[in-house]
C-alpha cells in the first residue's frame, strides 16, 4: 500500500481513538478534528477521496452536528433523518468520490474456506467517527468507562458462546484455530473500519433514538433494543438467511450491552470480541 495511503487510514484510526480524548461538551477543534482533517488531507492528496467525497464528508458532519445542536423539535426530527440517510448510503458504499483500497487480497484462511478479501472503507470508517464524536453517548472518565466495563463482561461472554455455539451447530462454521500474518491486520481494519461504525449506528443512533421516542410506552427501550437487532441482521440478509439470523442474534447481544450501560463502549467491545472470536478460532468467513 503506498504510504500516502497508508498515512490516510493510520490518521483515521487514530481520530476515531482521539474522540475519547475530548469532554461530552461541544467544544470548538476537538482533538479528533486535527487528526481528522490530516486523514482528508493524505486522502486528497492518495487519490482515496474525490471532491464528491468530502462534500458528502461536510455534508454529513454537518448535519450529525445539528441533529443535537438545534432546539426546535422539527429541526431536530429532520437533521436526524438525514443524519440516518446519509449515515447508510455512505455505510453501504452508495456516495461517489471515495476509492477504497483492498488491504487482503483473496485470502483463504481456513481449508476449504472461500477466498476473503478485505478493504479499508473510508466512507464508513467516517460514519462512525462523526456518529462517535457528535451523537453517542460515551464515558467521560476512567471509573465511568470501568463502571460500564463491568456490565460488560457477562454480556460479552453469554454472546460470544452463544452465537458462536449456535453458528457450529448449524453448520456455518467449525473450529478452525489461525493466526496468521495478516491477523492483526484483518483485526484492526474490522475494529476502526467496520465494528464501531455498526455499533455507532445501529445502538449509539438508532437504538439510543428509538428508545427516546419510545420512553413513553411501556417497554418502550425493549422494543428499542429488538428493533436494533433485527435491523442488524437484516443489514446481513446479503450473506444469506441463516447469516441475517446469526447476526441479528448477535445484536441481541449489542443491544443489551448499550441498552445495560447507556455507553457506546459497550457494545463496541462485545461486537469486536465475537469478530476476533470467529477469525481467529473458527473458519473464515
Amino acid at each position: 500500500m503506498p504510504i500516502l495511503t497508508l498515512l490516510t487510514f493510520v490518521a483515521l484510526a487514530l481520530s476515531v481513538g482521539a474522540v475519547w480524548l475530548q469532554s461530552s461538551s461541544r467544544r470548538p477543534f476537538a482533538p479528533w478534528q486535527a487528526v481528522f482533517a490530516a486523514a482528508l488531507l493524505c486522502g486528497w492528496q492518495a487519490g482515496v477521496l474525490q471532491a464528491p467525497a468530502l462534500a458528502a464528508l461536510a455534508l454529513f458532519a454537518g448535519v450529525a452536528w445539528l441533529t443535537d445542536g438545534v432546539s426546535q423539535k422539527f429541526l431536530r426530527i429532520l437533521f436526524g433523518v438525514l443524519t440516518l440517510v446519509l449515515a447508510f448510503a455512505l455505510a453501504i458504499h452508495k456516495l461517489p468520490g471515495f476509492n477504497n483500497p483492498v488491504v487482503i487480497a483473496g485470502a483463504v484462511f481456513s481449508d476449504g474456506g472461500k477466498p476473503f478479501t478485505q478493504y479499508a472503507n473510508f466512507d464508513k470508517g467516517a460514519v462512525g467517527l462523526i456518529l462517535l464524536a457528535f451523537i453517542c453517548r460515551r464515558a467521560t472518565s476512567w471509573p465511568e468507562l470501568g463502571a460500564a466495563l463491568k456490565k460488560t463482561w457477562p454480556v460479552l461472554l453469554i454472546t460470544v458462546a452463544g452465537v458462536m455455539a449456535i453458528a457450529t451447530g448449524a453448520g456455518f462454521v467449525h473450529p478452525a484455530f489461525k493466526v496468521s500474518s495478516l491477523t492483526l491486520t484483518f483485526l484492526a481494519v474490522n475494529l476502526c473500519f467496520t465494528v464501531v461504525a455498526e455499533e455507532a449506528f445501529f445502538r449509539g443512533f438508532v437504538q439510543a433514538r428509538l428508545a427516546s421516542a419510545l420512553s413513553g410506552v411501556r417497554y418502550g427501550s425493549w422494543l428499542a433494543l429488538v428493533c436494533s437487532a433485527l435491523l442488524f441482521g437484516a443489514a446481513h440478509l446479503a450473506g444469506g438467511p441463516l447469516y441475517a439470523a446469526l447476526a441479528a442474534l448477535a445484536g441481541l447481544g449489542y443491544a443489551y450491552a448499550y441498552h445495560a450501560t447507556q455507553r457506546i463502549e459497550a457494545p463496541i467491545l462485545v461486537h469486536f470480541a465475537v469478530n476476533a472470536i470467529h477469525f481467529i478460532f473458527f473458519s473464515y468467513p
